[in-house]
């Protein structure tokens, strides 16, 4: 009889410890890859898979279960925020995450990270996430190709995870339809990075058993050196309401139990040397490293190239007339981008809401209360009460307004 689930995760060939973790059950399908160092990586990705896996029941409809999803991720990432707070040596940990929950012809996804879910069908392999990294930004702004994409050299740099970064992290969500005879593969980047979409692809045309699938895709990887941890689920949909073959399997390092560090035993942290997994083998593979979503950054990145375009066009014929336009320009579209940003901090011993930015310009300050809350900092737990003093930032303002509901959220 043909196994229509499986799961299976492998430390790889050159790093100590699987800091990958993954979960194939009943419903609920999700692979979390880690990173943050000996311990960290691992702590993170266990805890995650452990936040999340609540949520393997049925659910009425599709739009449930990913609302269902996406709040579990949220609260995952709490959970880790939390567990740096009580643990500070592991400041830095993070886990990329993407998963499913299977809703009938259903599948409510959502993605964070680099981790990937594709969809087997027809002889075809169509990859279902978008890979939350610097390179792909650079693809879809149209700066390079997906050829190139593959040899950039900041092609693991990460631009969104779950951990202590962020108090609600964007995150992909969507209801994909599904049907009879495909087959969905979750995998760490140990698998994509190093194997071919194509050769996945015959991968499962040869293996139509989920379990000698998930096997011969993770041999794959070995085959190809494997310097990374490799996780890969495999999951066939058939007119059952489920995908699942038996109990629920946990694999990798949430099927073993959490193990702090102690200070003393962690090597000390240094700065983001922008690398989270690295594709060749590196001289110490437990150093890894992500460089948290900053549109600042991203937009310093894009724009290096056409800065030094322009800088060769000026001439000293500009003149000073137009180096004072530029400079005013400047001046004024600056003033006006610090408008449009927003973060959560304390105005006379409430939450509130600020319009602007923290910084000021010489004494004049650049931001404004722009909603003061009924929430007094002093209600907040430790943990909350140190963000918000520290000052939280916000994409745009909806998203400071439901910070601002997560917390109240807290006190009820």
């Amino acid at each position: 009889m043909t196994t229509l689930s499986a799961a299976a995760s492998h430390v790889g060939k050159v790093r100590a410890n699987n800091q990958d973790s993954g979960y194939a059950g009943e419903h609920l399908f999700v692979v979390a890859d880690g990173m943050g160092g000996h311990a960290g990586g691992d702590v993170a990705s266990a805890l995650a898979i452990q936040s999340i896996a609540h949520i393997d029941r049925p659910f009425d409809t599709a739009s449930d279960a990913a609302a269902a999803l996406r709040d579990a991720l949220l609260e995952a990432n709490q959970e880790l925020a939390e567990t740096v707070f009580e643990h500070p040596e592991l400041a830095g940990m993070g886990t990329t995450v993407s998963g499913f929950v299977r809703v009938g012809d259903r599948l409510a996804l959502a993605h964070i990270g680099d981790s990937r879910v594709y969809r087997w069908r027809d002889g075809t392999l169509t990859q279902m996430t978008k890979d939350h990294t610097f390179v792909q930004r650079l693809v879809d702004s149209g700066r390079i190709t997906a050829e190139e994409a593959a040899v950039h050299p900041r092609r693991s740099v990460l631009m969104r995870v779950l951990g202590d970064v962020e108090l609600s992290p964007e995150i992909d969500v969507e209801v994909l339809e599904t049907r009879p005879g495909d087959r969905w593969v979750l995998c760490s980047d140990g698998l994509s990075g190093f194997v071919e979409e194509d050769r996945i692809g015959e991968l499962l045309d040869e293996n139509p058993d989920a379990g000698a699938a998930v096997e011969a895709l993770i041999d794959e990887s070995l085959d190809h050196g494997a310097p990374d941890n490799v996780t890969v689920i495999v999951v066939g949909v058939d007119d059952t309401p489920s995908s699942s073959a038996g109990l629920p399997q946990t694999v990798g390092s949430a099927s073993r139990p959490l193990s702090y560090v102690s200070p003393t035993q962690r090597r000390s942290a240094r700065l983001p040397a922008l690398l989270l997994h690295p594709l060749t083998p590196v001289t110490d593979p437990e150093d890894e490293y992500f460089e948290p979503e900053s549109e600042e950054l991203l937009a310093e990145l894009l724009a290096e190239n056409k800065r030094r375009k322009v800088r060769r066009r000026i001439t000293w014929s500009v003149g000073l007339v137009l180096i004072a336009s530029l400079i005013v320009g400047a001046l004024v579209a600056g003033y006006q981008w610090t408008q449009s940003r927003y973060f959560v901090g304390v105005s006379n011993g409430q939450v509130a809401v600020f319009q602007g930015v923290q910084q000021g310009f010489g004494p004049f300050p650049l931001s404004s209360v722009y909603f003061e809350s009924d929430i007094d900092i002093d209600d907040l737990s430790p943990f909350s009460r140190e963000r918000v003093e520290s000052t939280i930032n916000a994409r745009d303002l909806p998203e400071a307004l439901s910070i601002i509901d997560r917390l109240q959220d807290e006190l009820d």
